[in-house]
């Protein structure tokens, strides 16, 4: 709960880097309320319009986590755009936003995860 909190927080921060368990983390989260939101409509409709209202209020946040999720890949944010190619646009952001972090800094600045800011990457594993 506390990654949903923070990608809240940094509402439309679309600069940036977010590590995978960010970005997977809000997602998960977004989509139980969504189910819950579903089921609740499900017995008393005429609450639609909490979930629409969900919806407007989430679609920045979500937008923002993607674009920092893909920059901390390497990647810009308007690779995003590949979500409108049927099947393989949305195959391919998955696959990307499953990999790990870029080591070190990249152009959208340090590693979420402190890993490979410094040299101390070079000392994981050894004695």
């Amino acid at each position: 709960m506390n990654w949903f909190i923070k990608v809240l927080k940094d509402y439309a921060n679309f600069s940036g880097r977010a590590r995978r368990e960010e970005f997977w983390m809000f997602t998960l989260i977004s989509f139980l309320i969504n189910i819950g939101l579903s089921i609740i409509i499900f017995m008393i409709p005429d609450l639609y319009l909490i979930s629409s209202l969900y919806s407007l209020i989430i679609i920045v946040p979500t937008l923002a986590v993607t674009a920092r999720r893909l920059h901390d890949i390497g990647k810009s944010a308007w690779n995003f755009l590949f979500i409108l190619i049927p099947l393989v646009g949305i195959i391919l952001l998955i696959v990307w936003w499953a990999q790990d972090s870029q080591h070190g800094p990249n152009q959208w600045g340090d590693n979420p995860k402190g890993l490979g800011n410094s040299g101390d990457i070079n000392l994981i594993g050894r004695d």
